[in-house]
């Protein structure tokens, strides 16, 4: 069985979904404890089996923080950042902004996740074992 979960930007210009094994109830978002995310409340969700859709009215922004290796996809109107990713194999992998989904509160409390004490590499690693495929398509 699949469970999917929806949600949107501030302005409603980006759609986001994340289809997952189990119900919401079983996952656990991660809080980015950088400066970055600190300030924009971001949580993260990914879980093995995932998945997660993302359709934007308008192309979206591309910010980079810290080390610069991973992208926060981020809406060009309301700024509201919808998922991190990175390239991998030609296919875009990442983390949905778990705020953003309606049904956000069924979640497990969040833990702390800390990438800037990873190296690069170990970051780059644990986001190839921890993150999702991610569809983007701009309507």
């Amino acid at each position: 069985m699949e469970y999917h979960y929806a949600g949107h930007c501030q302005c409603k210009q980006v759609y986001c979904e994340i289809k997952l094994p189990l119900n919401l109830q079983n996952f656990s978002a991660r809080a980015c404890d950088c400066d970055f995310c600190t300030e924009r409340k971001i949580n993260y969700l990914s879980a093995s089996d995932a998945e997660i859709f993302i359709k934007s009215k308008t192309p979206l922004l591309t910010l980079q923080q810290g080390s610069k290796q991973a992208k926060f996809l981020t809406c060009s109107q309301c700024k509201t950042v919808i998922a991190a990713a990175i390239e991998l194999n030609n296919a875009l992998i990442g983390a949905i902004n778990s705020t953003l989904l309606s049904n956000a509160q069924l979640l497990l409390p969040s833990t702390v996740a800390s990438p800037k004490l990873l190296s690069s590499k170990e970051k780059f690693e644990r986001w190839q074992n921890v993150w999702v495929p991610i569809s983007l398509t701009t309507t």
